[in-house]
């Protein structure tokens, strides 16, 4: 699983929803969901396959990101403009 947390421009809200609800065809993504967190706050969430799905997707999802990066507000210096982390899911209900 990988979840990545960002805050959008304001004036880019529109476009960024838009271009998640459009672009993102990873093989061996078999969920994904968008998550409104605070006014201009999200967090992304996709289930994968396997951790090796996950894996060779990372180069797809980065051009992803660069592709919208110029809609997201800066988190951190240290961050940039997402917070992501990735892990196997050890427990679900």
């Amino acid at each position: 699983m990988n979840v990545v947390r960002t805050t959008v421009k304001a004036d880019c809200r529109d476009e960024f929803l838009k271009q998640h609800s459009e672009g993102l065809e990873f093989d061996g993504l078999a969920s994904f969901s968008l998550i409104q967190t605070g006014e201009y706050s999200y967090c992304s969430v996709g289930i994968w396959d396997s951790e090796d799905h996950l894996i060779k997707a990372r180069p797809l999802m980065i051009e992803f990101l660069n592709s919208i990066r110029h809609m997201m507000e800066e988190i951190s210096p240290e961050l940039g403009v997402t917070d992501p982390v990735s892990g196997p899911v050890v427990f679900e209900r």
